[in-house]
Formats: C-alpha cells, sequence, structure tokens
C-alpha cells in the first residue's frame, strides 16, 4: 500500500516537474521550424504563417523568454480575449506543431472546442451575380489577367497556388496534372474556359508552360491578386470582405453541388482527402433551407 502511495507521489511529482518545465526560443530554433516545414514542402503561405505564431507568442513573453506550459495556457487567456476562436485555434494549433519539433510536448495544450455552424454568413458568401460584376468590372479596368485568373479559379474550383499548373500543353488537352505537397491530382479543364483561354495566350504569344504569369516569366503572386481583386470591390458593388480568391472556390462548390447534388465527386474535384472538409464548402446561408422549412412548418401550424 505504502509502495503505491509513494509511486502516486513520485507520479505527480514527474508530472509537476514536466509541466513547469522553462524552455526559451531563439532565433535558430525558428529558423531551424521553418526549414523543416519547408522541408516537409509545406507551402510558403503556411511557413510564414506558422513561423509568424512562433514570433508573436515569443514576443507576447516580454522579458522573461522563458516558458512552461503554465505560461503558455496564460497566452491562451489572451489569445481568447483578442482574437475570434478560428484565429486562436489557428494560432495555438501553429505553435504546438513548433512545441512538438523542438521536443517539447509536455507545453501543447489544446484547441478551443468549436460548434460548427451549418450555414455561412451572407457577408461572406459570394453570388453569381456578385462574381459577374467583379468579371465586368476587371474587364472595364483593363485588367485581363486578373479577368481570366478569376474565370479559371471560379470555373475549375482550383486553388490560388496551383494556377502555375494551368499550362498551354494543358488547355490542349483539357487536364492538368498539379504535385503539391507531395500529392498529385489531375483537374479537367472545361472546354469554354479552355476556348478563352487558349484566345488570351494567342493574343499575348503565349506558346508554352504556365499562362498566368509576371512579365519576368514568374508565376503570379497570391497577394498581388488579392489586391487587384479588391481593388474591384467600389466598381462591381460588392463588399471587400467577399473578395478574395478562396471564396470562388467556394462559389464552384455552391454552384456544383446545387447541380450536380454529388458530393463525392465534388470532393475529388477540390482535391479533398476528407469528405468532411468539402462539407464546409457547400454551405449556404441557409435561405433556401429556410424556405424548405418553411413549407414543412405550414403542415403543422394551425392557422388562426
Amino acid at each position: 500500500m505504502y509502495t503505491g502511495i509513494r509511486n502516486m507521489q513520485y507520479h505527480s511529482m514527474q508530472e509537476y516537474g514536466e509541466k513547469h518545465m522553462r524552455h526559451t526560443i531563439s532565433d535558430q530554433n525558428i529558423a531551424q521550424f521553418s526549414e523543416m516545414l519547408k522541408n516537409h514542402e509545406r507551402s510558403d503561405v503556411t511557413i510564414r504563417k506558422y513561423t509568424r505564431d512562433v514570433l508573436t507568442f515569443r514576443q507576447w513573453l516580454g522579458d522573461d523568454k522563458s516558458f512552461d506550459k503554465v505560461r503558455i495556457m496564460q497566452y491562451k487567456e489572451e489569445l481568447q480575449k483578442k482574437y475570434k476562436t478560428n484565429s486562436t485555434n489557428s494560432m495555438l494549433s501553429a505553435l504546438n506543431t513548433f512545441l512538438l519539433y523542438m521536443g517539447w510536448s509536455e507545453c501543447k495544450v489544446s484547441t478551443l472546442k468549436v460548434q460548427r455552424s451549418s450555414f455561412r454568413t451572407s457577408q461572406k458568401d459570394l453570388t453569381k451575380e456578385e462574381f459577374a460584376r467583379l468579371l465586368k468590372a476587371a474587364r472595364e479596368k483593363g485588367k485581363e489577367q486578373l479577368l481570366h485568373i478569376m474565370e479559371t479559379i471560379a470555373a475549375t474550383g482550383i486553388r490560388v497556388g496551383e494556377l502555375p499548373y494551368i499550362t498551354v500543353e494543358a488547355l490542349n488537352t483539357g487536364r492538368a496534372v498539379v504535385t503539391l505537397k507531395r500529392k498529385t491530382r489531375e483537374i479537367l479543364l472545361p472546354s469554354p474556359l479552355c476556348k478563352v483561354l487558349r484566345k488570351w495566350c494567342h493574343k499575348k504569344g503565349i506558346k508554352s508552360g504556365s499562362i498566368f504569369v509576371t512579365r519576368n516569366g514568374n508565376p503570379v503572386d497570391r497577394t498581388n491578386i488579392l489586391h487587384m481583386m479588391k481593388s474591384l470591390a467600389g466598381a462591381a458593388n460588392v463588399l471587400r470582405s467577399k473578395i478574395f480568391p478562396h471564396n470562388l472556390r467556394h462559389l464552384f462548390a455552391v454552384n456544383y453541388y446545387e447541380n450536380e447534388k454529388d458530393i463525392v465527386r465534388l470532393a475529388d474535384l477540390l482535391g479533398h482527402s476528407n469528405i468532411n472538409t468539402t462539407r464546409i464548402y457547400t454551405m449556404t446561408t441557409g435561405e433556401r433551407e429556410l424556405t424548405s422549412l418553411n413549407r414543412v412548418a405550414d403542415t403543422f401550424i394551425l392557422v388562426t
């Protein structure tokens, strides 16, 4: 019995010691972490984001650069006060990844539980009419490349990072082969899109390779695409909060699902390995569901 009590005391002291083990983050730690992410073929955006989140935590520590799990729990509480749940979880996930890489798993903290929403807010949902106005504004402003980039994302559902794989050769076959993050997938290119893009390539003298490039031949930058899209807000009369490249991917998903009602095939087209991820893309503002719900409710409500 006494041996059991001593063992319990020993493990409690050991757990306490691990919980309060102090660590510090050096510039070298962060550089090595960034290199690890690069070796695992994480995107440049992800690497910058994870690195920034670790630096934010180190800056929050202040003069006392050392920390333990208790300190990180305090940091978590501060994040909750300052950011929305999704943002807090995103920052904690990045920090947890760094802690695991450093071998400091005892300092990991759990993310906040989120009740999954069934609907998107109308402030985020881009409609087909609004998209058409964005295209019109891009054409009127002479932003032809931006016009075709938006058309391509909305017509195929591809990610911005997959744009370099839209090549002249892909237009000729109607299929683009994308290799990112150690995964390879095939993207189908609709005939109307191929026709428009081939015409544009002929006009610009693009005979081979990626068609969305800068004057120096480099892939177009996602940040520049975002800024150029948002610059259309006023002319298109669309809320800036709705204008970002990934929302065009969502627009594709919503419209494909409305027409085909095939979420499995949609998951393939979007390149999702988990169908639960695809469900997020098919969320609507709920107006159509509310109309259907009202019809059902009418059969159970006594009209007076």
